[in-house]
């Protein structure tokens, strides 16, 4: 079971929130981690912890359509994203990176500095601070896999590498 701290947000938060436009021409996730949410929550970049979990409310990763969102949580360290609704597009490119995005409709009752505990094989949140559990939307073994693996590059290789040797 993995374990973190929980960061807060509202609806609606969009990629250039998470990583300005400007920054597009970085690719290398520390980098891009240095400057994630500057805009609008800028003690974030530099007080985010590894395991660290995000948890919004609806619509999380709107707007464009760039990976650099994804690769920059994940380059801070974000364990996973928690969310009452995504993007359809960030949820995929997250899922190809190989940061875990689970939706809960539950979200709303988890606050910021709220420990949490993860068990994506059956889908539980605990919140460690409130001593509640939260049911998340389950996601198909196979992306479990993906995710597991690093992302879907990581993932395809293996898949490739073990059918060679068969």
């Amino acid at each position: 079971m993995d374990k973190g701290n929980v960061w807060k947000f509202g609806d609606d938060i969009d990629t250039d929130a998470i990583i300005p436009g400007r920054y597009l021409t970085i690719n290398d996730p520390k980098e891009l981690a240095r400057h994630v949410f500057e805009g609008v929550r800028p003690e974030f970049a530099p007080n985010v912890a590894k395991g660290d979990i995000i948890v919004a409310s609806k619509n999380f990763g709107c707007g464009s359509s760039r990976e650099h969102a994804p690769l920059a949580l994940k380059g801070a360290g974000i364990r996973c994203v928690i969310a009452k609704s995504f993007a359809r597009i960030f949820f995929r490119n997250a899922i190809n990176i190989g940061l875990p995005v689970l939706e809960c409709k539950e979200a709303d009752r988890i606050s910021e500095g709220d420990a949490l505990k993860i068990d994506f094989k059956k889908g539980i949140i605990e919140n460690e601070t409130k001593k509640e559990k939260y049911q998340v939307v389950s996601m198909p073994e196979f992306i479990l896999e993906i995710i597991g693996s690093g992302g879907l590059v990581q993932y395809t290789r293996a898949l490739i590498k073990t059918q060679k040797r068969g």
